[in-house]
């Protein structure tokens, strides 16, 4: 039993009067059994999940290894739920089970082992993970609500079907927590991307978008006529991003490592140690975008000046530069006696400009027919998700087979279902002719 001595601050020599206490206070203070904590649960996990592999059917064999996937993610084993997943194909035969309750479970399953990646650091990993779900109608995703749109056309069978398949409460994840983890991993490899962008003559080139909703709220937030103190998640990840385009580091780590959200996270000093790993994030993020943005005023840069700036030791600005200078994201060299980082002008040929304003232009086309589908559908904008609910219920991309073609944002995508055009120069999910830029 839980109670195992009763309480000192009750007389329980006499009749119990439960109309004016609780009766469990006559049963003394709580304790927990020694045996619960020696338990092997993690071994108990994989003896089940192998008796169902041996023993069950497909459905509750994809049921298992999601579950199997979500408790290493729970508890911040990511190699193991990442190489369980990658192993069992799962993201690829998920469309295959034919039962929603599954797909949840999979959304659900996904989520954790994406807050799972953040908690250890691997920023990248986790991006790829809740992008896909954080993109829009997470409740609706998570079974944590329901739509009340305007365009909603359910039937009254279906809704009280949905209403069914809702989680209790107590198994809900925090949205808030879910929000501050994707749109953070987001402004880390977005914010560095922006600024690469940006030629030596200020303009902006066009390149991969990192992550379209991201984008979508820096742009509603810089477009504010009165800008506010920050209230919510999103406002406080808005504001750090400004600071980190323009180099405060220390204003955005102040931002992000001190939201409330971080004591929503479960285990002896998890918002501590999650503000330490973003601090030490955001200086090797802010050194790589004050670089893209300020190398062009440069002719060299002095390593102890950079260590300073970013409260980093030669060792760590020595690695991040130097990569940097191997991937050519930055035309420089290192002159080792003087400790300095000698930048040079590298001015692109005329065919590659050529090429380059090709590029634009095709990316130009294709952009304006996207919106003009958009606008056809009711969608404005940095819309990502035009495959429907079919594209939610799928694994990232980093996480994915083959099959389909999602590069650049799902604008390279081909529609080859029955019924479709699929002659050169039309628009197979539209039928419009967009060789005129219709």
């Amino acid at each position: 039993p839980a109670l195992t001595s009763p309480s000192t601050d009750v007389d329980t020599s006499g009749d119990l009067d439960y109309t004016k206490v609780h009766p469990a206070i006559y049963g003394g203070q709580p304790s927990v059994d020694e045996t619960d904590l020696s338990t092997d649960y993690t071994g108990t996990i994989s003896n089940l999940s192998t008796f169902v592999y041996k023993n069950g059917t497909e459905a509750a064999k994809t049921r298992a290894i999601i579950c199997q996937i979500c408790h290493h993610a729970i508890h911040d084993r990511f190699l193991d739920a990442r190489d369980l997943l990658l192993m069992s194909h799962l993201q690829d035969n998920i469309y295959s089970c034919g039962d929603v309750t599954t797909m949840i479970l999979f959304n659900r399953m996904m989520v954790n082992l994406g807050m799972c990646a953040f908690r250890k650091g691997r920023i990248h990993d986790a991006h790829q993970c809740l992008s896909e779900i954080c993109s829009g109608r997470v409740r609706e995703l998570l079974a944590q609500g329901v739509s009340a749109g305007r365009f909603n056309e359910k039937t009254a069978d279906q809704e009280k079907a949905e209403k069914r398949r809702q989680v209790p409460y107590h198994q809900h994840i925090n949205l808030d927590l879910l929000e501050a983890c994707h749109l953070i991993s987001a402004m880390l490899l977005e914010v560095p991307n922006m600024a690469a962008l940006v030629d030596d003559s200020g303009n902006t080139r066009r390149n991969r978008i990192v992550s379209r909703t991201f984008r979508k709220f820096l742009d509603q937030y810089s477009h504010q006529v009165f800008t506010g103190p920050p209230e919510q998640t999103r406002d406080y990840v808005m504001r750090a991003s400004k600071a980190l385009m323009s180099g405060d580091w220390k204003t955005c780590v102040d931002l992000v490592s001190k939201l409330d959200v971080w004591n929503l996270v479960p285990g002896d000093g998890a918002a501590d140690q999650i503000g330490e790993m973003l601090t030490e994030k955001i200086k090797v993020e802010g050194l790589r975008t004050y670089l893209f943005a300020f190398s062009a005023q440069y002719d060299s840069l002095s390593l102890s000046q950079l260590c300073g700036m970013f409260d980093m030791s030669k060792n760590e600005v020595h690695s991040v530069v130097s990569k940097m200078m191997i991937n050519r994201e930055l035309y420089a060299s290192w002159d080792q006696p003087t400790e300095t980082i000698v930048l040079r002008k590298v001015e692109p040929t005329s065919l590659q400009v050529m090429a380059l304003q090709y590029a634009e232009k095709a990316a130009a086309l294709v952009e304006a027919n996207e919106r003009l589908l958009d606008a056809q559908n009711g969608n404005y904008g940095y819309d990502g998700d035009r495959d429907g609910d079919r594209r939610r219920f799928d694994g990232p991309s980093h996480y994915r087979g083959g099959g389909q073609d999602r590069r650049d944002g799902g604008y390279n995508r081909r529609d080859n279902r029955p019924g479709r055009d699929n002659r050169p120069g039309r628009d197979n999910r539209s039928g419009r002719d967009n060789r005129s830029g219709r």
